[in-house]
């Protein structure tokens, strides 16, 4: 048998750019052009920034701080704040890479859709049989060994940003100012709202773009040096952080608002296309389809991940454990690739858009952060890990973790009640399953602490259920 071999610096670095530059970069034009002037862009970038850079700050603080905790946003909410807790965060992180999944599959053939008519919207029997191929084909490859695939993401990624720096070179040439600051708060479209409804609806669609900061915690166990999980969280989230918000804001230099919001995605091949013409539409194109094979790959890497470690403390059913002579987790590997080949089914009757499916596995994942943040927050507060002479580096940990879980009350709040109870339907199978799963172990099903949570959830669902029935509620 083989031991499982440990992932570098480069790899895991890979990993968290990988994970964040996916397919969302490719739709970031019109995705924020469509609800925000330029104005609230230029905020709504400001406050994601700084929110998601305390967040990020935190997750490096918490694998220098608990050494012992690995497994990213799943174990941190399980030593903060109990094993539902922290089952519910590894399962709605899960649900959230099975939702994107889907997203990056169906943005992947409609891509291809623009070229080859049959793959249409990218949810024709053909995309979704085509999709299916390709994802049993990364499942198959994954479970051949987590090394393995971290190198072919690390090739993948390196890869997607030859075109992505291009753009941002190409655009960045071709930028005008009188273009940028036209109706720069968007009063010539009152559909807009006010500044602060423009900034809100451009928050998931932020947050869904740096989703995967947490790559190299979520790996921890498979690093070959803690001190790397933390720099690499770091490293590649200024790198993305960079890259964003070059392509989002140059795109508003070369068109308008107005002009971006209409655009079909891929928008950034029609932007590009705009200032070099058709050959730039097929760059960009070329891109998104490498960008989304590695973030395929990430995903499928990490949502596994997650649940494998739930099972492994015990939080999540013991069959979910299992894994194979080189580390891949084999049967938490097959109920993921089997919930988005579901998915993917239901996409042929399914009139859900890709950003549709963003804004639902952005709200998935808001309450594993705001867990992760509240955890790092009260480490802080009590001074846990901390040596008698680091009071100003507690102080200052104190002050980032604040301000993450600030930027996290806000990410709620900016979703709204729509998505909080649409979340809550997905987040309910996972509280019945954690309770078979503790009863299947001859532990109560959950503790006293525990029942308040898991009811507040379940009846959540059944108003999100209802209001889907009565039609007052859709995705």
């Amino acid at each position: 048998m083989n031991a499982p071999s440990k992932l570098r610096l480069g790899p895991l670095t890979a990993l968290v750019v990988g994970s964040m530059v996916g397919g969302g970069i490719f739709s970031l034009p019109q995705n924020t052009a469509a609800g925000a002037g330029v104005g609230a862009t230029v905020l709504a970038w400001c406050i994601t920034g700084l929110g998601m850079l305390a967040l990020a700050l935190v997750f490096v603080n918490l694998t220098l701080r608990q050494p012992q905790l690995d497994s990213g946003v799943y174990a941190y909410a399980r030593a903060g704040f109990g094993p539902f807790v922290g089952f519910s965060s590894a399962w709605g992180y899960w649900f959230m890479a099975v939702l994107g999944n889907v997203g990056y599959y169906v943005l992947l053939f409609s891509t291809l859709g623009h070229y080859l008519p049959v793959f249409g919207d990218g949810n024709t029997p053909v995309a979704v049989a085509s999709a299916s191929v390709m994802l049993w084909g990364m499942h198959f490859l994954v479970l051949r060994g987590i090394r393995e695939a971290a190198f072919i993401n690390q090739v993948t990624t390196v890869a997607k940003l030859v075109p992505l720096a291009l753009f941002v070179l190409l655009v960045g040439l071709a930028f005008r100012t009188d273009v940028f600051t036209q109706d720069m708060w968007g009063h010539a479209n009152p559909a807009l709202g006010s500044v602060t409804d423009q900034v809100r609806s451009m928050m998931l669609v932020t947050v869904w773009v740096f989703i995967g900061v947490e790559g190299a915690s979520v790996c921890s166990a498979r690093a070959e040096r803690r001190v790397d999980v933390g720099r690499a969280t770091l490293l590649g989230f200024l790198f993305t952080l960079a890259l964003m918000v070059s392509v989002s804001l140059f795109s508003l230099g070369v068109m308008t608002q107005p002009e971006l919001a209409v655009l079909k995605n891929p928008s950034m091949a029609h932007v590009l296309a705009h200032v070099i013409g058709p050959t730039g539409a097929a760059l960009i194109s070329l891109g998104l389809l490498i960008s989304l094979s590695g973030a395929l790959l990430s995903w499928l890497m990490l949502s596994s991940e997650t649940l494998y470690m739930a099972a492994r403390d015990g939080a999540a059913p013991a069959w979910l454990a299992q894994a194979n002579a080189r580390g891949a987790p084999t049967k938490a590997m097959w109920l993921t690739s089997g919930c988005v080949q579901t998915f993917l089914l239901i996409t042929l009757v399914s009139n859900s858009t890709y950003l549709s499916l963003v804004n639902l596995g952005t709200s998935m994942v808001l309450l594993p952060y705001s867990w992760a943040a509240l955890y790092g927050l009260g480490l802080a507060w009590r001074g846990q890990g901390y040596g008698p002479a680091q009071t100003s580096l507690r102080r200052r940990d104190l002050a980032i973790a604040t301000v993450a879980v600030v930027y996290a009350a806000w990410l709620l709040y900016a979703g709204g009640v729509k998505y909080l109870l649409l979340s809550a339907l997905l987040y309910a199978p996972g509280a019945v399953l954690y309770a078979a799963g503790q009863r299947a172990q001859g532990k109560p099903m959950l503790s006293r602490r525990e029942w308040p949570m898991a009811v507040a959830v379940l009846a959540a669902a059944a108003v999100a259920g209802w209001g889907l029935k009565a039609g007052w509620l859709s995705l």
